[in-house]
């Protein structure tokens, strides 16, 4: 059926049924979209083998926690948790660093790559809304990975009898060093994924770059405590994500934070928590500057 229109246009009828339910608001379907990023991350409505990375990796950050808790449990010279909270996910970090290389490309890569992001902005949600929710969905997912086997450590440590007061207020210190992580790891998986629609050259990169600065931050840090120049061994902590976090827990008080910064009366230890937001800011910003060039047509 067609209908002759005063523009001399013609509207051709081919049977599409009209959608008549709730439109949802830009809200909802940025929270739509912060969950599917979540789930996502760890293969949730995704096929078998998607599962099999995120479980793994999951599983090979809570096993050294599963051990410290019997070692803790069985052995009652010990007094104390092993390591300290704050610095365990200084310890697993190749672990993390697999993980943001192996999801962060499912994440947003794959939108590029098959000209999914134009779909998202051809409808309200804009290019702002879209980093948000990807951003937010990646750093809950690396919170998740992170705050499990320290839950399991205090909970191991309670059970054990250990002090709880101290264990307790070291916990909730290392959730807050789990949330920078979660922020800063997310921020740089991502931007470097947003970078290239391969998937594969995006987890290779991601991967290169934080085990390579890891290993940069170390050697530096060697190598001047070697020299005796202890002023260069803390600013060394700079060069990796992980040494940033748990530099900035040390400067912020965390007792057992694995790297030692500057006192904040040398004026040096303020650098780790700016660094650390100028890294989230400075990521997020970059990648809403990469999605306005995605076009929509």
């Amino acid at each position: 059926m067609t209908e002759q229109t005063r523009a001399g246009t013609v509207i051709h009828d081919i049977g599409y049924r009209h959608y008549d339910g709730p439109r949802l608001t830009t809200r909802q379907i940025e929270r739509a979209l912060f969950t599917e990023t979540v789930r996502a991350a760890f293969g949730w409505g995704r096929s078998a083998r998607s599962k099999v990375m995120p479980l793994l990796l999951l599983a090979s950050t809570c096993l050294p926690a599963l051990i410290i808790c019997i070692v803790i449990s069985v052995v009652p010279l010990v007094d104390e948790v092993p390591g300290g909270y704050p610095s365990y996910p200084f310890s697993v970090q190749v672990a993390l660093a697999v993980f943001v290389g192996s999801q962060a490309p499912a994440v947003i890569s794959k939108d590029l790559r098959f000209r999914v992001a134009p779909l998202y902005f051809s409808r309200p949600l804009s290019r702002t809304q879209y980093v948000r929710a990807r951003y937010a969905g990646m750093a809950v997912a690396l919170f998740v990975l992170i705050a499990l086997p320290l839950t399991i450590l205090v909970v191991g440590a309670l059970l054990a009898e250990l002090p709880w007061r101290e264990q307790v207020t070291a916990y909730l210190t290392a959730m807050g060093g789990a949330a920078l992580h979660a922020l800063v790891l997310a921020g740089i998986g991502l931007l470097i994924a947003a970078l290239t629609p391969r998937r594969g050259l995006g987890v290779a990169a991601i991967v290169t770059v934080l085990l390579v600065l890891s290993g940069l931050q170390a050697t530096v840090t060697a190598l001047a405590e070697e020299f005796g120049a202890s002023t260069l061994a803390d600013l060394g902590g700079l060069l990796s994500p992980f040494a940033l976090v748990d530099g900035t827990l040390g400067v912020l008080g965390a007792d057992d934070a694995s790297i030692r910064a500057p006192g904040l009366d040398e004026g040096l230890g303020v650098l780790y928590p700016l660094l650390v937001v100028l890294v989230v800011a400075g990521c997020y910003a970059l990648l809403v500057r990469r999605f306005r060039k995605v076009g929509i047509g």
